[in-house]
């Protein structure tokens, strides 16, 4: 890599802080045509790590003050000489300064350009790489603690495991393939046979995490489901602290599904408002209902919402049938009013009901609270839950491999077939961290990410 890029590493946005990266050879150079430190000693001798106050300056005129850090390889974070300028966030002089530097030789970085740099210097694996994006993009604490995790390695820890452990038996098997004429004794089969299950366990552990864990990453799909004029609309807009959907006495007002992510109880929820379901005329509103129908199948959780203000009739019936063998929490809003519903019958079939009031907000923390038990799985979010549909297809195609391998051993075939599968599964494993790895896909990885990382 002997171009130096340079790109904003803080939002396009005006704020009080703006920062400026520079990485490559040129880096150091190139921040000495725009920064000018104080005190007369030129930057290149102020040392590494050190924040150094200056002047920043374009065609010898003064822009603004701030601070310069440079960072020697290869100890940076892209494992080349870094810049960074730190000045006053006017999104006006960022750019300026920016385009003082690509004139005097800078190229643009791409998105993600940085960690992809940090990446093949061998600073980062792929795994780390990409939990970088995923601490950039949680939208929960947890997602953040993990991602945080698998930065620092916690997970990286686990495939260097597997991945020596297969090296090891691939050897073993390697030797009995030189040596045909040595029967591999039982009890050595034996123990192969434990540690490939040992194997198998740890990866089926990892896939579970993955299950699991991308609740937390991704948003639970949650429909709110009713007749109308129950107050779904009104609910949706307690719930996200805005008024995201229309509300209106006449009913069917909603004809289409809307959608909104919000933190509720600690919970991601991908939140869809759907129409009322109920039979009708109106060819508009029917459409609505059959996609309303569509999003309660894809969800993971429903909200059902009644009236407790009126008695059940056949359509609040035929949602709670509907929701009856489904993770669901019952909602009867407008308990402001005077209460309609038997409330011992809900609470007989379901084991959620929160009585709330949508319109003044009352009751809205049960619902989260329930949320929160619900879907508190006790998992422990420090890195080693496994992250991305990418990693979980690599250890899917590892724990194939593995279990290949086992069947191939228990069926006593020749030593090279067990082997063939156990180097399909160290490739696959090579793949998950970036050792085995195409530039198509790298190029795909990379582009999900911001410019400036």
């Amino acid at each position: 890599m002997t171009t130096t890029i340079a790109a904003l590493a803080t939002p396009p946005v005006s704020g009080a802080l703006g920062i400026i990266r520079i990485s490559g050879p040129d880096a150091v150079a190139l921040a000495q045509t725009v920064f000018f430190p104080s005190g007369g000693a030129p930057l290149d001798r102020r040392g590494s790590h050190r924040a150094v106050l200056g002047r920043i300056s374009i065609d010898g005129r003064v822009i603004d003050e701030g601070f310069c850090v440079l960072m020697r390889a290869p100890k940076s974070y892209t494992g080349e000489d870094v810049a960074e300028l730190q000045m006053h966030g006017s999104l006006l002089v960022l750019n300026a300064v920016l385009s003082a530097l690509w004139k005097n030789g800078a190229a643009p970085a791409r998105a993600g350009e940085f960690t992809r740099r940090a990446f093949l210097n061998g600073k980062l694996n792929l795994s780390q790489a990409e939990a970088v994006r995923d601490l950039i993009a949680a939208q929960t604490l947890d997602a953040a603690y993990n991602a945080a995790g698998q930065i620092s390695g916690v997970i990286e820890k686990r495939y260097a495991r597997l991945y020596d452990t297969l090296s090891g038996l691939l050897a073993h098997f390697q030797a009995c393939a030189d040596y045909p004429e040595e029967d591999l004794p039982p009890s050595a089969a034996e123990e192969t046979l434990e540690t490939l299950a040992g194997i198998i366990a740890e990866l089926q552990a990892l896939l579970q995490s993955y299950e699991k864990g991308r609740a937390q990453t991704e948003g639970i799909r949650c429909a709110i489901i009713g007749k109308p004029n129950v107050g779904k609309s009104t609910l949706l807009n307690a719930l996200t602290g805005m008024d995201r959907a229309i509300v209106s006495p006449e009913p069917g007002t909603t004809r289409d599904t809307i959608e909104e992510a919000v933190l509720l109880g600690g919970v991601l929820l991908r939140l869809t408002d759907c129409a009322g379901l109920r039979e009708t005329d109106d060819p508009i509103e029917n459409k609505g209902v059959e996609r309303a129908r569509l999003a309660a199948e894809r969800a993971a959780l429903l909200f059902v919402v009644l009236d407790a203000s009126k008695p059940l009739d056949g359509e609040d019936r035929a949602a709670l049938d509907y929701a009856s063998e489904r993770p669901a929490v019952v909602v009867l809003n407008k308990s402001d009013l005077p209460r309609a519903v038997e409330t011992e019958m809900l609470e007989a079939a379901f084991l959620h009901v929160c009585p709330v009031s949508a319109l003044t907000g009352a009751g809205i923390d049960h619902i989260e609270s329930t949320v929160r038990r619900i879907f508190d799985s006790r998992m422990i979010y420090d890195g080693s839950v496994l992250a991305g549909a990418r990693q979980a297809e690599a250890v899917r195609a590892t724990l194939d491999a593995s279990r290949e391998a086992e069947d191939a051993l228990r069926r006593g075939v020749t030593p090279d077939a067990v082997m063939a599968e156990l180097e399909r599964a160290m490739n696959a494993l090579d793949e998950l961290t970036g050792k085995r790895m195409s530039e198509d896909m790298l190029d795909k990885i990379f582009a999900d990410f911001c410019v400036g990382k």
